[in-house]
């Protein structure tokens, strides 16, 4: 009830685009299907689906550029440096491999761990991973930026 109840949150943002409203939709899948089947496997699989959603999306701005992430940085001013789009497009490249990594596991853990794996994993592992990602990309930055200023 509490992914329907979230899921529901989202219907003012329908209007957004076509990757909203599938969000929603697969949401509300997988919440009837919980309640359907009186089961706990289609909400463990929700963490799946965000991580295959943004594997993705982030994929589809690789073939289609520019990257998600170098989208991100032009928010900061429309012209970027080639080494800044080269930088960025392999940034969304980890992005995709994160996403890959982490859906597997929460896919994963969701069919064949005990729920209490499937918990720690999705509900703090998985977090602290994407933290640490951050982190560590925003050293490499510092660096990336040293190297091409120096």
């Amino acid at each position: 009830m509490v992914l329907v109840a979230v899921a529901l949150t989202r219907l003012p943002m329908l209007k957004i685009g076509t990757l909203a409203r599938c969000w929603v939709l697969a949401a509300l899948v997988l919440a009837a299907l919980a309640i359907w089947y009186n089961a706990l496997l289609p909400l463990k699989l929700y963490p799946a689906m965000v991580s295959a959603a943004f594997l993705g999306v982030f994929a589809y701005s690789l073939l289609a550029p520019p990257s998600i992430i170098e989208r991100m940085a032009r928010g900061r001013g429309p012209e970027l440096p080639p080494f800044v789009v080269a930088y960025t497009r392999r940034v969304t490249q980890v992005w995709c491999g994160f996403f890959l990594v982490n859906g597997g596991i929460a896919l994963g853990t969701a069919l064949w761990a005990p729920a209490a794996i499937w918990s720690l994993y999705t509900g703090v592992i998985s977090y602290v991973l994407m933290g640490l990602l951050f982190a560590v990309e925003y050293l490499v930055r510092i660096q990336v930026k040293k190297r091409h200023h120096a």
